[in-house]
């Protein structure tokens, strides 16, 4: 009888470890989907002061997203990111900005580097163009 009873509980602490970890995934993980992860700002004015482009993104997951950091590979970029979690199915935003005064005349690339709590490695944005000399620039982008 004491062994009908003490397997009796074993089978019900497995049965409430079970129901406990399935709770845990049905809170959802959340996930990134960038609408575009480059942007090539032609040419640009060494002197024509910053270049701004806004990278947009999805929350595609079933949980809220954060954007832990984002950081650029250089002084001359700078990106400012949503900081409140975004919600399953919205959209948020890393405006990523660029100055060319005192970087060399011709092409860049510059990279930032993006950390979700979606896990998972770090994600990168790319933005380039060509500098020239001048300091007019052409229209920013979105």
């Amino acid at each position: 009888m004491k062994l009908r009873l003490l397997i009796a509980a074993i089978a019900a602490a497995i049965a409430c470890v079970a129901l406990t970890s399935a709770a845990d995934t049905d809170k959802g993980k959340p996930a990134i989907e960038f609408d575009s992860r480059t942007h090539d700002f032609g040419e640009i004015g060494a002197e024509g002061g910053p270049v701004t482009h806004t990278f947009t993104f999805t929350n595609t997951g079933t949980a809220p997203l954060i954007i832990v950091s984002a950081t650029a590979s250089c002084g001359c970029t700078r990106p400012v990111y949503t900081t409140k979690p975004v919600k399953p199915g919205k959209k948020g935003t890393i405006k990523v900005s660029f100055l060319p005064s005192g970087q060399p005349l011709g092409e860049f690339s510059k990279t930032v580097r993006v950390r979700t709590n979606a896990g998972g490695k770090r994600l990168t944005l790319q933005i380039g163009g060509v500098i020239v000399p001048g300091a007019v620039n052409p229209a920013q982008s979105k």
